[in-house]
């Protein structure tokens, strides 16, 4: 007997029609008590435990100085200095968007109603019937 099963308990299986009432399920469900489990967890040391090793210490931020994009505004009469990326940004951002807007106005039309109704005039074209309404006054 294997000096580890003492602490497994027996499982009670009520059934009907069966002949069994008490089955222990020692061999298929390996079950420890809580209080074993509690007795086998490994006490970790606090210094230990509060340690950040992955994040190379706290998390450094820049502190809120109220702002906006923590940029100090120019004095009265003078005009921000743009940084060299900023031009480059504009010309590609709303390049991009007119660009995108030229397109989607040329796009073909390939929606299935366009289709079907130039199939139907060319069809109707064949047989000599007229596709547009004509009044018979």
């Amino acid at each position: 007997m294997k000096p580890y099963l003492h602490l497994f308990r027996p499982i009670h299986l009520e059934i009907t029609r069966g002949t069994l009432e008490s089955v222990n399920f020692k061999s298929i469900f390996l079950m420890p008590p809580t209080s074993s489990l509690r007795a086998l967890q490994v006490k970790v040391p606090r210094r230990i435990a509060g340690r950040r090793f992955a994040s190379h210490g706290p998390p450094q931020f820049n502190e809120p100085s109220g702002l906006l994009f923590g940029e100090k505004p120019p004095a009265p009469g003078q005009k921000r200095v743009k940084e060299e990326w900023e031009n480059i940004w504009y010309v590609g951002m709303f390049g991009s968007m007119a660009m995108a807007a030229v397109l989607l106005y040329y796009k073909p039309d390939t929606s299935i109603q366009t289709w079907a109704l130039r199939e139907a005039k060319e069809r109707m074209e064949a047989r000599g019937e007229k596709y547009k309404y004509e009044p018979s006054s």
